[in-house]
């Protein structure tokens, strides 16, 4: 089994990236990664859990999210419901409280026999409070079942991968814990390193016609730029519906895969009109 990840054939991963994230999976720190949104932090992760051939837990951050339900919860109204009516043939034993704790992805990561990848996506949505109860959990390695005064302990350590879009700042406390990345938005050349990777068979000229114009709306201040996200989705809707000569000037039916908000559509439009885009 690979130890360091280098990259895959759906991944590029520029020497700087990929120092800190092997310099994190050796030393077993949370690695948080920040960035424009599309710049494939979150990919990071999958890629990595694939790569490695580590299995994946995974928890997509909303800001009702408290830090203790990311590693159990424990079903009080279930354990109720079956004291009262009984738990047929379930399985559960109502005097055995660990028939109704239901673990996280944390928990899941922790109680693995297997090292795992734990991605934290978006841990900006969650408030101050959830952030800080994570503080031990992360850098421990454990948690406490308060029910039963229990601890968890990490059988082994994953490799721990947070996002943030930087919707909210994170504490001070939170950010020493982690080893953090800024991933900036790919130049030119480590775009087209990208495409290729998605597009490997793709004409050097539409290449060059599909960036040169992706940069260009990249610069008409939208409120929501167009990212690498959109820049593969909108190369590969051209590409199969048989566009070979790309310009979002002249490819108005593909817009949609490039700008998201409808303001920025309708300002896309209004510059069409006034210039020769």
């Amino acid at each position: 089994m690979m130890t360091e990840f280098e990259g895959s054939d759906r991944y590029y991963l520029n020497p700087e990236l990929r120092e800190i994230v092997n310099i994190a999976i050796a030393m077993e720190k949370p690695l948080l990664l920040t960035g424009e949104a599309g710049t494939g932090k979150t990919q990071l992760a999958f890629e990595v859990s694939r790569s490695l051939g580590l299995e994946m837990e995974e928890a997509r951050c909303k800001s009702t999210f408290k830090g203790e339900e990311l590693c159990y919860v424990y079903d009080t109204v279930l354990r109720l419901n079956d004291s009262r009516f009984g738990s047929g043939e379930t399985g559960r034993d109502v005097n055995n409280i660990w028939d109704y704790l239901r673990f996280g992805p944390i928990g899941r990561a922790f109680l693995a026999e297997d090292r795992r990848v734990l991605l934290l996506d978006e841990i900006d949505k969650t408030d101050s409070d959830t952030q800080d109860n994570l503080l031990d959990v992360l850098e421990d390695g454990s948690f406490i079942i308060r029910e039963i005064n229990h601890k968890v302990q990490a059988r082994q350590k994953p490799v721990i991968i947070i996002t943030s879009n930087a919707k909210r700042e994170l504490s001070d406390p939170f950010l020493r814990r982690c080893f953090c990345h800024y991933i900036p938005f790919p130049p030119p050349d480590e775009m087209t390193r990208i495409v290729r990777l998605h597009f490997p068979d793709l004409p050097e000229s539409f290449l060059e016609a599909s960036l040169m114009t992706f940069y260009r709306l990249r610069e008409q201040g939208f409120e929501k730029p167009p990212a690498t996200a959109e820049l593969l989705d909108w190369i590969g809707s051209m590409w199969k519906s048989g566009t070979r000569a790309p310009g979002a000037g002249r490819d108005t039916a593909h817009i949609g895969t490039l700008l998201k908000r409808t303001q920025d559509i309708l300002k896309f439009k209004g510059i069409r009109r006034e210039t020769r885009f």
